[in-house]
C-alpha cells in the first residue's frame, strides 16, 4: 500500500520547526513565508529553499494548493484588540492573512500556535472572534495549552496554544503527557567548550548568588523575574525573543548558547545556525518547540489517513 503524502504550507515559518515536525512523518512542504531575514537564512541553510518574504504580498489565490496549513502566527497584532478597536473585524491583523488562505484554498487541515495568553486576552473575546472565524469556514476545532516540559520532553517549560482544525468530522486527541523530560546535563555544553564571551562577569554572577534563596540542583538554569527575584531550576523557563542577554544563566555564571537554546526546543544537533548570536536568541525565542509539533503532527496524519 502506497504512503500517502500530505501537501503542507509554512506561514510565519520562522526557522522551520513546524516543517520539522511534520516532515518527520513524510509531509511536503509546497509554501513557506517568513520576513525575517535571519530566520529566512537558517530555513534556507536547513531546507534548501527560501521562504517567501511579507505574505500580504501574495494573493492568496496564488499560493499553492496544500492540504494542512500550518502556522506559528505572530500574537503582537492582537494588542489592538484591548484599546477599544476590538477583535470583531480581523482586517489588519496577521490572522487575517491565515483566514483568507483558508477560505480560499479549504485545506483538508491546519495548525496554529500562539502564545498561552491568546486564550485570556480582551477578557477572551479574542480568541472567541478566532474560533468564530474558523468555525464559520466550515472547520471542526480542537485546541489545547500545551507545555513543552510535559508533552515534548525537552527541558523547558513552555505554555503554548494550539489550535487544530479538520473540515471533516474526525477522532483527534492532542497527545497524553509525558512522564519525564530529557536531563539538562544532556542538553548543556561543557563550560570549557564555551568561549570566554558566554560568561557572566564578576559582578553579575555575584549578585546572582547574593539574590538566590537556597541551593541549587546541578546542573540549573536560574531565571531572573520581573521583581528580580532568582529561581534556579533543573529545567529553562520559556525562551523569549526579547528577554535581556542575562535572562536565563546556566548554573549562575553563563549565558546560553545558539546550540543550547536550540536543543531546548528540540531541534537536532544536524541544524544549522550561522548566525550571529543576537539573532540565534531571537529566532529561537520565537521558534516552536519541534518535539510537541512532532507529537501533534502524528495524531494529526493518522485523523486524515483514516479518511481516505
Amino acid at each position: 500500500m502506497t504512503s500517502v503524502t500530505y501537501k503542507t504550507i509554512d506561514l510565519f515559518a520562522g526557522i522551520g520547526g513546524i516543517r520539522l515536525g511534520f516532515e518527520k512523518y513524510g509531509c511536503e512542504t509546497v509554501f513557506a513565508s517568513e520576513w525575517d531575514e535571519h530566520a529566512k537564512k537558517i530555513y534556507k541553510d536547513n531546507f534548501g529553499d527560501e521562504p517567501f518574504g511579507d505574505i500580504n504580498l501574495i494573493e492568496p489565490k496564488d499560493i499553492p494548493d496544500h492540504d494542512i496549513l500550518l502556522a506559528g502566527f505572530p500574537c503582537q497584532p492582537f494588542s489592538i484588540a484591548g484599546k477599544g478597536l476590538g477583535f470583531s473585524d480581523t482586517r489588519g491583523t496577521l490572522f487575517f492573512n491565515i483566514e483568507e488562505i483558508l477560505r480560499v484554498k479549504k485545506p483538508k487541515a491546519f495548525l496554529l500556535e500562539n502564545v498561552k495568553r491568546l486564550t485570556t486576552h480582551d477578557k477572551g473575546n479574542t480568541f472567541q472572534t478566532i474560533k468564530n472565524k474558523l468555525e464559520d469556514l466550515g472547520y471542526n476545532l480542537h485546541y489545547k495549552v500545551l507545555n513543552s516540559l510535559e508533552y515534548g520532553g525537552v527541558p523547558q517549560k513552555r505554555e503554548r496554544i494550539y489550535i487544530v482544525g479538520f473540515l471533516d468530522k474526525v477522532d483527534f486527541n492532542f497527545p497524553e503527557k509525558l512522564n519525564a523530560y530529557r536531563p539538562l546535563s544532556e542538553i548543556l555544553e561543557a563550560d570549557e567548550d564555551i568561549e570566554s564571551k558566554y560568561f557572566l562577569s564578576e559582578e553579575i554572577r555575584k549578585k546572582r548568588f547574593e539574590k538566590l534563596k537556597k541551593e541549587p540542583p546541578m546542573p540549573s538554569i536560574w531565571h531572573e523575574n520581573i521583581g528580580g527575584n532568582i529561581s534556579a531550576l533543573p529545567y529553562s523557563c520559556a525562551l523569549r525573543a526579547g528577554g535581556s542577554y542575562n535572562y536565563l544563566v546556566v548554573n549562575g555564571i553563563r549565558r546560553l548558547t545558539g546550540r543550547e537554546m536550540l536543543r531546548l526546543q528540540g531541534f537536532p544537533d544536524t541544524y544549522k545556525i550561522d548566525v550571529p548570536y543576537t539573532q540565534a536568541r531571537k529566532v529561537a525565542g520565537n521558534s516552536v518547540t519541534v518535539t510537541v509539533i512532532e507529537r501533534i503532527a502524528e495524531n494529526m496524519i493518522n485523523c486524515l489517513k483514516s479518511l481516505n
